[in-house]
């Protein structure tokens, strides 16, 4: 039974804000040791930008016995825990370029407001008319105690330029309201645990709460105990990597990238990895139970020249299917990605959940998308996206080809699988079937 709530038994043993984010996860505390656990249900959506090249990406098979080609190859150790899902279309027409309504209409399924900012071949456009999906998740988790997060919704950005407009916001508090991911892992860092006052000079975040840590520790089960020394462990970890950045000079706050200035990208690979750890960290300290991940933006121009390529992403892009040198390139960089992808679920696959259910993949869902279909045809048929984990219950281990099926229906689905069983999201018109029927 439960004896009384986490803020009171926290109050009572004088624990200060400052320490939550490192007990907040741990289930032993105030509570019984035979109360049933609780499943954290999660997801996360990864974004990378410009599309695929659809012959080394999309499996031939239908089905469960589907083979992977190169640029999904790094996931082949969880092939059975994959779903791909080939042929879901963004509908979403109206103002804006391909590009614009790619990226800002992608989590909202819903038109760009009329606006002033110039589209590369279009109509000018506005910011989107609507919330997106891992807001409106969000809203629907907040609203129960049980479900309940300190921050709800996390974003995460790598290499994401300053420059707000709609190539660069996928995720919308609503109508008009972009909501603008955080890259700076320094940033991040403070968000979820304060504390971090000066980079040249990092002091332990440890240190003010340490006192506090020894009060919780005579109150936990061993296994509980276990998990606070996992988490110091982790910050720790994360403030020498601060620390070994800044000595080094290393620039993680995102340059500003205005169109056809070169960007200097070298620290992306890095910067990738502290926010997975942060990521992780932050979901398995239940901090919230959607994130996102967004790597620099549509029409984004990274040259990634610690895999070989000099040339800039979106430049590639937009280079015929018949030029095989540049083909060859967009396969290096979207393995890249999925390389990025598979450290994710790895991480999430090797992180226990402290309430013991498993591994925290076996309640999390990993959605990785894109904008478009094809860079060089600007399409937004056969949107990309490939789920992993089993956080949304999914029957995966498939390959699932559809034929223009409206991206607002998986939309849905990702709601309905949270319970929120919304009859329609974005325009209307394009949920008319429904959410996906046999992802289950």
């Amino acid at each position: 039974m439960l004896r009384k709530n986490r803020r009171a038994f926290f109050r009572d043993l004088g624990i200060s804000a400052a320490a939550l984010p490192l007990v907040s996860g741990l289930p032993s505390l105030g509570f019984s040791e035979t109360q049933k656990p609780v499943r954290k249900q999660r997801m996360i959506i990864m974004f990378s930008p410009n599309g695929i090249v659809p012959k080394d990406y999309w499996p031939d098979e239908e089905g469960a016995d589907f083979k992977l080609k190169r640029i999904m190859a790094p996931l082949a150790d969880y092939q059975d825990r994959m779903l791909v899902l080939n042929g879901i279309s963004d509908k979403v027409r109206g103002d804006g370029d391909s590009h614009m309504r790619g990226m800002s209409c992608l989590l909202t399924g819903v038109e760009l407001l009329p606006g002033n900012i110039q589209g590369g071949s279009h109509t000018p456009a506005g910011w989107a008319s609507g919330m997106s999906i891992d807001q409106e998740l969000k809203h629907f988790l907040q609203a129960n105690e049980a479900t309940r997060t300190r921050f709800g919704t996390l974003e995460f950005g790598v290499n994401v330029p300053e420059r707000a407009d709609p190539w660069t916001r996928m995720v919308y508090a609503g109508s008009n309201k972009p909501i603008a991911p955080i890259d700076d892992p320094y940033l991040m860092f403070e968000k979820l645990y304060g504390q971090v006052q000066d980079r040249e000079s990092l002091h332990s975040i440890l240190d003010s709460v340490r006192q506090d840590l020894k009060k919780i520790r005579s109150q936990v089960s061993t296994e509980d105990r276990h998990l606070l020394e996992e988490h110091e462990a982790f910050v720790r970890q994360m403030e020498e990597e601060l620390k070994v950045a800044a000595e080094q000079k290393l620039s993680f706050e995102a340059p500003i990238q205005e169109p056809g200035i070169k960007e200097a990208d070298e620290n992306m690979p890095l910067h990738s990895k502290m926010q997975i750890d942060l990521l992780v960290n932050s979901l398995a300290n239940d901090m919230a139970r959607i994130a996102t991940l967004q790597y620099t933006r549509s029409v984004g121009q990274a040259r990634m020249s610690w895999i070989g390529v000099k040339d800039d992403h979106h430049g590639l892009s937009h280079k015929p299917d018949n030029d095989e040198e540049a083909q060859e390139k967009l396969v290096k960089i979207n393995t890249w990605f999925c390389e990025q992808l598979h450290y994710l679920v790895k991480k999430l696959d090797e992180t226990k959940e402290p309430n013991g259910t498993g591994t925290m993949l076996d309640n999390t869902t990993v959605i990785w998308t894109n904008e478009l279909g094809k860079g060089n045809s600007h399409t937004l048929d056969n949107v990309p996206f490939v789920v992993v984990g089993n956080g949304l219950d999914y029957k995966m281990g498939r390959s699932l080809k559809y034929s223009g099926v409206p991206h607002n229906r998986f939309l849905m689905s990702m709601a309905h699988s949270f319970g929120h069983n919304l009859e329609t999201f974005g325009n209307s018109n394009f949920c008319g079937d429904g959410p996906l029927n046999d992802l289950t």
